[in-house]
């Protein structure tokens, strides 16, 4: 089959400007008759260069003799590593390599087949007798094994140790391949002249990745669906939209594409599964406040006011106006502000930290089955741009060789100058948000003084026009402090990949939570409170400071919410799906090239380059915190967000199977510094909705006035208004007192029960706070991190390992040998 490639062809095909070779890292599971299945290997990993077609071309690229150097360095180093090199295309793992390097990053293989794994709510399902909607049959399920680490000496007790060519999974051969090109040095050692991250960061190879195994599309003619390739089945059976409602087929997806990438599609189904119950009880909550809207005596009562409670205008050129007029707008705030909001706010804390606990259990479970669960990462290689910088060498204490080092003391000034910048870059976020703040000012006295048919909607066109401005801020900021981020990390010289990582994880954290809730934090708890009083307003740069709208800040709230989240959403999963479009087309194209007789490293090059999963966590994440911190403002946030990761789980899929380069296999037991992200925001929406129901829903004086006064609420609106002091008029042009909202007597001095309610709200966080911790603690202890199912699991495999790895050949004698085959 290779010798039919025309290899001078490439940069028809890839580059016109560069003769690119492709270097196809070849595993092989027998040496046995080598030559004669020369071209019958598995190719598995492809490493690309590109060469100039003129030295002056070379020269003005940067690329010289050097990089030629280190470039055949590392393929000689390759070959003598144990890899049979037949020409500068081609490598070939032999089995024994295969074997000596899974020893030695501790793989584990199979000792014997675990057929007791249900889904769950499968389960629930079949004992109640009830069909499953969600369940569908996935051809060639990758069966759970009992397993334990490789040992080379002891194969013949390892199940399937007969066929060596199927002994190894693919993605177990891609980690065993990588690890070699990760270790093998081209050059200088103390220079952290090692590996092929290095290589690809200098620019010596242009690209490295495993091979997607055939397309995606359906098989033509028609296959047996057992015979249809993995790729093939995670397409048509994961990422199409037909597959929304059904269950993931995560073993296959970690079967494709390891266990870390797996991991992130069981947390985001996962997640999307519990938002069902969130979205319900926020929708019945929502539908509760409409018959609230009909029967609130309070909304009657001002409803039916006409001209008894003339109000104070609203800025120093606006008119007064009458508290009927509001009608509509307070009966619409009562859908997002009634009794209702206290106990979703409360089920919704407890819903978080339930959420968080079982996501505990589910994960242990997964890395359990998918071989993770004692999984820890060796001795870290340092990142390629750490060697390459880094001023200093010393002797590390573990391995005793010289290795590239930067001074910590160095790096703490880095990260203390990091930390400067971060704060410089959330006070850039306040001054947008004043200007913000400003501009509905400015804007609302604009359509004020034009006259126009707007002038009654003055204050909600200002709001909603601020709220999408707002928007259009928050993701320009955050493209600027994504790049920002990633300077400094750099800056600061981590040694380790998963140090970067978390800094950088947390560096961009700490600024989208300032960026996306600094306007919702400062409606809830900020604007309105610091107005003053009619002849004693408090102003901000000339302008009176804001006050709540007619309908109270609560609605405000919920509007600014739903144009943030449900925005940011639309916007990226429309981008997604223009470059999912454009994609399709591509791969039309590529089809028809494949029809021509192009090879599949060719197609796969064409591919975008995979690049982590940190977007998609921080997406989540950030739309986590709004359904929780702000969740007693906008009972319909968890539905938006149910019906956005339905979408979201799609494309992603989409991306992974048909759009990125398949990426190496990576292992991992959960999903790292994103949980303590997750735990700390589940806190923070503890004390946010504790306090947003205190001081900025009106739950709590509706509470109070029943309790004191009258129960049924009549005199209510009348109760929470206050009457302008004598000397201040409405206009100009009239002498008769105005009201406002405010607890105040006719001098503008603070009533006893303005006292009183500040108690009762002081009493209520507290209480809240003291009730939901205490019962999410209660379900910490009552749920147990580790299920029944795992331990007993766990117990049976480390016998069964200790079985297998035992010295003692007279013992294991004893032991059936049907117990390490299939029929066991």
């Amino acid at each position: 089959m290779f010798s039919e490639i025309d290899w001078m062809a490439l940069p028809k095909t890839i580059s016109p400007a560069a003769t690119v070779f492709l270097c196809v890292c070849v595993l092989k599971a027998s040496l046995i008759s080598l030559l004669s299945m020369l071209f019958s290997y598995w190719t598995d990993f492809v490493l690309v260069w590109e060469e100039p077609l003129s030295s002056q071309e070379e020269e003005r690229k940067g690329l010289g003799l050097t990089h030629k150097k280190w470039r055949m360095a590392f393929l000689n180093k390759l070959r003598d590593s144990g890899l049979l090199q037949e020409t500068v295309i081609l490598l070939t793992a032999p089995w024994n390599v295969l074997c000596y390097y899974a020893e030695e990053i501790t793989l584990r293989v199979p000792l014997q087949v675990n057929l007791n794994h249900t889904n769950w709510s499968a389960r629930v399902l079949s004992r109640l007798s009830l069909p499953n909607p969600m369940s569908q049959d996935v051809p060639n399920p990758p069966l759970d094994f009992h397993t334990c680490q490789f040992r080379n000496n002891k194969l013949q007790r390892f199940l399937g140790s007969d066929n060596k060519e199927k002994f190894f999974k693919t993605t177990q051969r891609h980690q065993v391949l990588y690890e070699i090109l990760a270790r093998t040095p081209y050059g200088s050692v103390t220079r952290g002249e090692v590996g092929i991250d290095r290589l690809l960061s200098e620019q010596v190879f242009t690209a490295g990745y495993p091979l997607h195994e055939g397309g995606f599309n359906m098989p033509t003619p028609p296959v047996p669906l057992k015979s249809w390739d993995l790729r093939e089945i995670l397409y048509f059976y994961w990422a199409t939209w037909s597959s929304w409602r059904h269950y993931q087929p995560l073993d296959h997806i970690r079967e494709y594409f390891g266990e870390k990438i797996a991991l992130y599609f069981a947390w985001l189904g996962f997640y999307t599964g519990w938002l069902l119950p969130a979205s319900l009880v926020g929708t019945v909550v929502f539908l509760f406040g409409f018959w609230l809207m009909a029967t609130d005596v309070p909304a009657k009562e001002l409803c039916d006011s006409g001209n008894s409670f003339p109000m104070c205008s609203l800025c120093h050129i606006c008119s007064d106006w009458n508290y009927s007029s509001i009608c509509l707008t307070y009966k619409a705030g009562i859908l997002f502000d009634n009794g209702g909001t206290v106990f979703f706010s409360v089920f919704m804390s407890l819903w978080a930290v339930t959420f968080l606990e079982y996501w505990k259990r589910t994960c242990l479970f997964l890395s359990h089955r998918w071989d993770c669960s004692e999984f820890q990462d060796i001795e870290e290689r340092p990142r390629p741009e750490f060697t390459a910088m880094a001023p200093m060498t010393m002797k590390s204490p573990v391995t005793g060789a010289e290795e590239p080092y930067f001074p910590e003391k160095q790096r703490l000034n880095r990260t203390m100058t990091g930390c400067m910048v971060i704060i410089l870059m959330v006070v850039v976020v306040l001054v947008f948000l004043m200007a913000i703040i400003l501009y509905r000012s400015i804007l609302t006295v604009f359509i004020y003084k034009s006259g126009g048919f707007l002038t009654g909607w003055a204050g909600r066109v200002a709001s909603i026009s601020s709220s999408v401005l707002n928007l259009i801020v928050i993701l320009l900021l955050s493209r600027v402090y994504m790049s920002l981020a990633h300077i400094l990390t750099r800056w600061e010289m981590h040694r380790t990949q998963s140090k970067y990582e978390d800094m950088f994880i947390l560096k961009v954290f700490i600024f989208q939570f300032i960026n996306f809730y600094s306007t919702p934090i400062y409606i809830a708890f900020f604007k309105g409170r610091f107005i003053g009083y009619p002849g004693n307003y408090q102003t901000l740069f000339g302008f009176r400071n804001e006050e709540c709208g007619p309908g109270g800040c609560l609605i405000e709230l919920a509007q600014e919410l739903l144009v943030i989240m449900v925005g940011k959403q639309l916007i990226n999963n429309t981008q997604e799906e223009v470059k999912e479009e454009g994609g399709e087309e591509e791969r039309r194209e590529d089809k028809q090239e494949e029809e021509q007789g192009d090879s599949p490293w060719e197609a796969d090059y064409q591919l975008l380059v995979y690049e982590g999963l940190f977007s998609e966590y921080l997406e989540m994440v950030i739309q986590f915190g709004f359904i929780t911190i702000f969740v007693a403002a906008c009972p319909l946030a968890p539905l938006f967000a149910l019906i956005n990761n339905w979408v979201e789980i799609r494309l992603d899929a989409q991306k992974f199977v048909t759009e990125y380069r398949r990426p190496v296999a990576e292992r991992a037991q959960d999903i790292g510094i994103w949980f303590p992200i997750l735990q700390f925001i589940s806190h923070i929406a503890v004390l946010t909705n504790a306090f947003l129901i205190a001081f900025t829903s009106s739950f709590l004086p509706r509470l109070y006035y029943g309790y004191t006064r009258d129960e049924t609420l009549t005199g209510y609106i009348n109760f929470t208004l206050a009457t302008s002091p004598g000397n201040i008029t409405a206009t100009a042009a009239s002498h008769t007192p105005c009201r406002y909202r405010s607890f105040r007597n006719a001098d503008g001095d603070y009533l006893p029960e303005y006292f009183h309610l500040l108690a009762i709200q002081m009493a209520f966080v507290i209480v809240f706070e003291h009730v939901v911790f205490s019962i999410g603690l209660l379900i910490d202890l009552v749920v147990p991190d580790v299920p029944e199912e795992v331990e007993l699991k766990m117990k049976r495999e480390h016998y069964m390992a200790k079985q297998a790895l035992a010295e003692n050949q007279v013992y294991l004698e004893e032991l059936p040998i049907s117990s390490y085959s299939v029929g066991a």
